[in-house]
């Protein structure tokens, strides 16, 4: 192979070790600023503006990827290239014009909730009010609600109550309507409220989900009729609004579709630590896994730093060795991070490669503890090289690194095209023994929690409450 002049292995001296596992657990962006860091305190670091390969170290023209590294080592299609880029270098791999280079070379992909409300309201805020919502925010639960207490987060910030309730009121309005919520009750309220400023609420439709919830969920509609003196006609047009219009858990909203009827959610771009893709963007070449390497530039010991030392007298010497030691020791590691996750990747892409480019359903079990065997590492090692990362597929989209782990992804794919496609909700139950045929085996409870998690409502909730795959 072309490429073994700069592979080694992943076992180091201790000191060497321990700093690379940090350096490993840190995404593109957090090495940079940690790069920065040190160039900021250690006088014996210094940043060249030369263009090196980050793996062979060949000096590289202008512009351009490294030509042997990131060019195929073998004549096999199924093995993949796996190269280590400079931030400069994402899209001349792919050998496209002026013209046909986007202005943002990076797909989109979703903010989290907490991130995504707070975009909504930050600029309206005082800055003191904007930690307090940043606050209340980061205590959501996995539905949107509120797990923190009005007087618990004011004796946290010295605040008074009225001014938690007022900042929560407002919150409560974004999108999705009914986030930070106490409970489903209140968010249904406050997605009523907002409804009913721009189209007219059913009849009794306030009555039912402040009173009759729990008989609404049984569809016991004659009941809750003679409690409220009215027609069950106008009991199922109330629940029928309720079922198309709100949602009792904000999270699991599609933000900004019908059942949050609010702004649309707002897209954000992120720059992925991978990327992968077709070489010449054709799908018959191999994939290329491109790592990005952050930093613009050479780094290394400085070398007139290094050839002063002799020239320093007393208590200086010491101070030098020292700053030259750790200059040295953060290239290297640095280096050796690199080279973890090329091995990493070119393992964990052949592995996965039906999902890299068929979708989720496509999905193999994989674990951490299976890629480190084959790698000959510990699985912590592992587990640092995945966590933060993110990677962008070849279909554009961003996902973080640790869904190629997700052993649950593929079968609740197919229960969530199953329940898309059901011509009556199907109970959990149902689900369970139709899974059979994919040769899924889980239990019944298995699939009330993978539904869950992709915001499904239970069957007996899912009437006129059509569930979109996707």
């Amino acid at each position: 192979m072309l490429q073994t002049h700069y592979q080694q292995p992943l076992t180091a001296p201790s000191a060497h070790l321990a700093q690379t596992m940090t350096l490993l657990s840190l995404n593109s962006g957090e090495l940079l600023q940690k790069v920065e860091s040190e160039l900021s305190t250690n006088p014996a670091l210094e940043l060249v503006e030369e263009r090196r390969c980050p793996m062979c170290k060949r000096l590289l023209p202008a512009t351009g990827t490294c030509p042997i590294c990131s060019q195929p080592s073998t004549q096999d299609s199924d093995e993949p290239i796996v190269f280590v880029s400079a931030p400069e270098d994402f899209y001349s791999s792919r050998v496209l014009s002026a013209e046909e280079t986007p202005e943002e070379p990076f797909a989109s992909e979703m903010v989290s909730l907490p991130e995504y409300v707070l975009r909504q309201v930050a600029a309206e805020l005082k800055v003191e009010d904007r930690a307090l919502a940043a606050y209340l925010l980061s205590h959501l639960d996995e539905d949107g609600f509120l797990t923190a207490t009005i007087l618990d987060v004011a004796r946290y910030h010295h605040r008074l109550p009225d001014d938690i309730k007022e900042l929560i009121e407002r919150l409560k309005r974004c999108d999705p309507i009914g986030v930070c919520a106490a409970n489903p009750k209140e968010a249904l309220l406050v997605q009523l409220e907002v409804l009913s400023e721009s189209v007219e609420i059913p009849p009794f439709t306030r009555e039912i989900v402040t009173e009759y919830l729990p008989k609404l969920s049984q569809h016991h509609y004659a009941e809750i009729a003679r409690a409220l003196g009215t027609t069950i006609i106008k009991v199922q047009n109330a629940a029928t609004f309720i079922s198309e219009n709100l949602n009792p858990f904000p999270a699991r909203a599609h933000w900004g579709d019908l059942r949050s009827p609010a702004a649309p959610a707002v897209n954000v771009y992120h720059r992925p630590d991978i990327l992968i893709y077709h070489l010449n963007d054709n799908p018959y070449n191999p994939l290329v896994v491109e790592i990005i390497h952050p930093i613009r530039g050479t780094l290394r010991v400085n070398p007139l730093f290094k050839s002063s030392l002799k020239e320093v007298e007393g208590k200086k010497v010491e101070e030098w060795k020292e700053d030259i030691e750790k200059a040295s020791l953060l290239v290297k590691c640095i280096q050796q991070r690199s080279n973890a996750l090329r091995l990493l990747l070119e393992k964990l892409v052949v592995m996965q490669k039906d999902y890299v480019l068929s979708g989720e359903k496509e999905m193999q079990p994989l674990t951490r503890a299976e890629i480190a065997a084959a790698l000959d590492v510990h699985e912590s090692t592992i587990s640092r090289a995945v966590s933060g990362k993110s990677v962008q597929l070849p279909n554009k989209r961003i996902v973080p690194l640790s869904i190629f782990f997700d052993r649950s992804l593929s079968q609740r794919t197919i229960i969530k095209e199953m329940i898309a496609s059901e011509k009556r909700p199907l109970s959990d139950s149902e689900i369970q023994e139709n899974l059979k045929a994919y040769g899924v085996n889980i239990a019944r409870r298995t699939v009330a929690k993978y539904r869950s998690m992709e915001g499904i409502l239970p069957a007996h909730l899912r009437h006129n409450h059509p569930v979109v795959a996707g």
